[in-house]
């Protein structure tokens, strides 16, 4: 059993999902936000692969994605930070971003490098269902990777019914068609869309992203899925020169009303 399924049969909802950018805001902050974000209470990590042209992203993500490729972050190091990272922590590592890195580095070798320095799931939003299927599945099953795909409030149901199929990790419900971090609450259209998957009774695990930011809009999308996920107002947070440590613990707490006490 992957690290992705443990937990989520041991955890079924409530679960805290933060996506960071490696490389931001410190070159070398790869390890330092795994372990803060571990020992601050958070289940589940996505690395954030930084890229030249995020078109998905909001300026927060896309201006930390573009201050890690000036610091100089690329995927060789990122390895080396994951796998140093996973000598301190089994929390479930997923490695989020565009296929075309990928390709440069070499897909099948991507994969098993991946496997390789403990990294346990991808999400790759712009690698086409029927790609996955016919060219890379295979590969990426043999690496023992999970897989994550995204919906959205757009998503057929037919489509939707594939993408549970077909995902290993969970069903990345995307709030809305907006770009990442482009709004701060949850709107009733937005609770509809969340009441319609849930009625769906999909067998894969379900995150909410997108516009997740505080506690309320956290603890609104737990109420609809098995957790959320977090990554612009994060970022932000990283953003404000409080040390990584400091700010992953006061940030955590902030989003689960818990008191935590730091090392």
């Amino acid at each position: 059993m992957s690290r992705l399924q443990e937990l989520f049969g041991r955890k079924p909802e409530h679960i805290l999902n933060v996506y960071f950018t490696a490389g931001y805001p410190g070159l070398n902050d790869t390890g330092r936000i795994i372990r803060a974000l571990d020992d601050a209470g958070a289940d589940l990590i996505e690395v954030g692969m930084p890229y030249s042209d995020p078109l998905a992203d909001g300026p927060t993500i896309q201006e930390s994605g573009m201050k890690a490729i000036r610091n100089g972050m690329t995927l060789p190091l990122l390895f080396e930070q994951i796998a140093e990272a996973r000598q301190h922590t089994e929390i479930p590592l997923v490695l989020m971003g565009y296929f075309n890195p990928v390709m440069q580095y070499g897909e099948q070798r991507f994969f098993d490098r991946c496997a390789e320095v403990g990294i346990d799931g991808l999400i790759l939003p712009d690698l086409p269902v029927y790609e996955y299927e016919n060219f890379y599945r295979e590969g990426i099953e043999k690496a023992g990777l999970d897989m994550s795909f995204l919906i959205t409030p757009q998503t057929s149901e037919d489509r939707i019914r594939k993408i549970d199929a077909l995902s290993t990790g969970f069903v990345y419900m995307v709030s809305n068609s907006a770009i990442t971090g482009a709004q701060s609450g949850i709107s009733p259209e937005q609770i509809a869309y969340f009441e319609r998957i849930r009625g769906m009774k999909l067998e894969s695990p379900r995150l909410i992203g997108f516009g997740i930011s505080s506690h309320e809009t956290f603890s609104t999308a737990c109420q609809y899925a098995n957790g959320a996920i977090i990554g612009s107002a994060y970022i932000r947070a990283l953003g404000m020169g409080v040390p990584v440590a400091e700010a992953t613990h006061q940030f955590v707490q902030q989003i689960l009303k818990t008191s935590i006490p730091q090392d």
